[in-house]
């Protein structure tokens, strides 16, 4: 599985009284110092200066430290970023900060971030192009001819729904399919493309075939290189299926401090540290809601690609924010008007009440908070 290694950043302070000024270690040996390990040494110094020290905010921490006597034992952990600084962060039911975390649906939205990179990197042309511009053998079928703006938008017309187990393109069968592929062509057409929202993993699932394809490699692959190795991102896993593709529909694995760094990359229009990564033309219109799906979801008010959104009302004054979600409670809140990022792991898997719990230690720390 995509997989790599975490750099820790090292305590390179002298430590005792034989540590500085003799070049010796305590036993009077001179140690030797090979190139390689200064180099690795001079690379996690620089990691260390680029992450911002926590500031930890006690009315903040005190909103998360009430949440430990939660009555399910399933939330993990909450991250909260302020000008991309952790001001709050804590950690529930046996998480850890350097636990890997599956953030199931809420990998949708950074498969939006894919596409939007493949075509900055000139991979893909555009939203307007069909699936079939990529994926030739989908031609004729009814994904072929869908635009990808309507697979990003939920709105790919197939006969697929999540929430119903008899749906043709239902995910539970498309996780058990041995040709996900022919599957995928094998699913009819309910609605003309662009016409209905309709909220299905299978659609997010072709998503990230598109990526597959016009890169010429898998999508975790293409992440690794494009997403999460210059975000400093270094231990993360994202499965793939019988065929080999990356799920573009969710099972993408990282702490919750990585999960927050994504919504910090994604406040900043794309940009993180400095570093451009997503340009920022595709993060406001990835963010901007094109449906409205507040009669179906009643977490969210708007959909863009694969992003929801959703005003709040915070202490009589009303607080924007865009989000990515998974099942169970798995959330990145972004909060413009607060330079806020909160990144919530929950394993409530099938249980409505994640979704309720963070969306209430979101608005607990809003309150919180001094705008």
């Amino acid at each position: 599985m995509a997989q790599e290694i975490t750099v820790c950043c090292a305590d390179t302070r002298p430590r005792g009284r034989h540590a500085a000024g003799t070049g010796q270690s305590p036993l009077g040996i001179r140690p030797v110092i090979s190139v390689k390990v200064v180099i690795i040494a001079l690379g996690a110094a620089a990691l260390c200066a680029t992450a911002p020290a926590p500031h930890i905010d006690p009315a903040l921490d005190k909103v998360l430290a009430a949440f430990k006597h939660d009555d399910h034992p399933d939330l993990r952990g909450v991250v909260v970023l302020h000008d991309g600084r952790v001001v709050a962060e804590r950690y529930y039911n046996g998480e850890t900060a350097n636990t890997l975390h599956d953030i199931r649906s809420a990998g949708k939205s950074v498969t939006a971030l894919m596409v939007g990179i493949a075509i900055d990197r000139g991979k893909m042309h555009g939203v307007d192009d069909t699936v079939w511009t990529y994926w030739t053998e989908s031609k004729g079928s009814a994904i072929g001819d869908v635009a990808i703006r309507d697979v990003l938008t939920m709105r790919s017309g197939l006969a697929a729904f999540d929430e119903d187990p008899a749906s043709p393109g239902n995910e539970d069968k498309l996780d058990e399919a041995p040709d996900p592929l022919a599957f995928l062509r094998s699913v009819p057409r309910a609605d003309p493309p662009g016409s209905r929202y309709r909220y299905n993993s299978l659609t997010a699932y072709t998503a990230g075939l598109v990526v597959a394809k016009a890169t010429g490699q898998s999508m975790a692959d293409f992440a690794r290189t494009s997403l999460f190795r210059p975000m400093g991102i270094r231990r993360w896993k994202w499965a793939s299926d019988a065929a080999g593709y990356t799920k573009g529909q969710g099972n993408l694995s990282l702490t919750t401090r990585d999960f927050a760094a994504i919504g910090e990359m994604v406040r900043g229009e794309g940009l993180y540290r400095g570093r451009r990564i997503v340009s920022a033309g595709w993060i406001r219109n990835a963010l901007a809601p094109k449906v409205n799906i507040s009669a179906s979801d009643p977490y969210a008010e708007g959909y863009g690609y694969f992003w929801y959104s959703k005003v709040q009302q915070i202490n009589g004054k009303p607080v924007p924010v865009s989000f990515a979600s998974g099942n169970g409670g798995n959330k990145i809140y972004v909060v413009p008007s607060r330079h806020m990022v909160v990144a919530i792991t929950s394993s409530a898997y099938g249980h409505g009440y994640g979704q309720r719990r963070s969306e209430a230690i979101l608005k607990a720390i809003l309150a919180k908070d001094r705008p």
